[in-house]
């Protein structure tokens, strides 16, 4: 340009057209480029689709009914259900554009590794909980550290002693046709009674105790007892102990049948013969009463 411009107006151009103007002006044309590039109006080149409006659907209803659900556990149930391999980032790209949470929504140690490989295990341990009315319930939770199920649980109202821990521990496994060899428990002083000692020998039941202070070395049922507060009984009230062995009940069918885990990769503790749901055509199972709803087919 400046050698199309005479020299005596040069001076003059320079004044009006300043190098910090030209190269605003440039850059604002390079962000036009783009802009007009990947504009969604823009017809694009065809390429991998995303999720279908019906599994959209899905993961967003499965939200709203399970407000604590995370993405991979909706990922896990929707392959359940579905039988359709859904990544957590899809769910959470899902989730973040189409859901909106509502104003209510809110190293291995012995014991470990013998869990792993010795099938005739079970764990126990006793935890506390109120009632609606104040009053202190104990509850004995005994599942199978090899296949993560639980057993049962043992309810009682009021002080432990001996004699109500045998009740409690022969009221979880009622129904139970075998006993194992190993019984693993925390060093309580409720375990040194001798009518729960006499109880084990009767059973031919070996107890395997714990590292004192070290809850890492019983692993799995402390996990158990926290997914049980975090997941169910933190969200609803028992009035007496009926109420509570009836909750605690709904949580280990839900448990064992229905929900997943990650350490099984997506998968239940009962392998069972479900019928795979279809996304145009199902319904929604309730499970504890409601809080957690899962889709079976139709």
């Amino acid at each position: 340009m400046a050698l199309l411009v005479r020299p005596t107006r040069l001076l003059r151009s320079a004044i009006v057209l300043k190098p910090s103007t030209l190269l605003g002006l440039h850059k604002a044309l390079n962000k036009q480029k783009y802009r007009v590039l990947f504009s969604p109006n823009r017809r694009r080149k065809p390429g991998p689709k995303g999720p279908s409006a019906q599994l959209i659907r899905a993961v967003v209803e499965m939200k709203q009914r399970n407000p604590n659900w995370g993405c991979p556990r909706i990922a896990q149930q929707i392959a359940l259900a579905f039988q359709i391999q859904i990544d957590k980032d899809v769910v959470r790209r899902i989730l973040a554009q189409r859901y909106r949470p509502g104003q209510d929504s809110g190293g291995s140690s012995w014991l470990t590794f013998l869990g792993h490989i010795k099938d005739s295990l079970w764990s126990m341990d006793l935890f506390r909980c109120e009632s609606a009315t104040l009053r202190t319930h104990w509850v004995l939770v005994i599942m199978d550290q090899y296949t993560r199920r639980i057993i049962g649980f043992g309810v009682h109202a009021g002080t432990v002693d001996g004699a109500a821990l045998c009740r409690m521990f022969n009221r979880a496994i009622r129904g139970q046709y075998w006993m194992p060899k190993y019984l693993s428990s925390d060093n309580d002083p409720l375990y040194r009674f001798h009518q729960w000692q006499a109880n084990l020998r009767i059973l031919e039941v070996t107890e395997i105790k714990t590292i004192p202070y070290v809850p890492l070395s019983h692993p799995f049922v402390e996990r158990l007892i926290g997914t049980l507060r975090r997941e169910y009984l933190d969200h609803t009230l028992f009035w007496t102990t009926a109420d509570l062995e009836n909750q605690l009940l709904d949580f280990r069918t839900y448990f064992n049948n229905h929900r997943t885990h990650n350490s099984l990769e997506g998968r239940t503790l009962h392998t069972l013969s479900r019928p795979v749901a279809n996304l145009q055509s199902f319904r929604w199972q309730p499970h504890c009463r409601a809080l957690y709803q899962t889709p079976v087919a139709a």
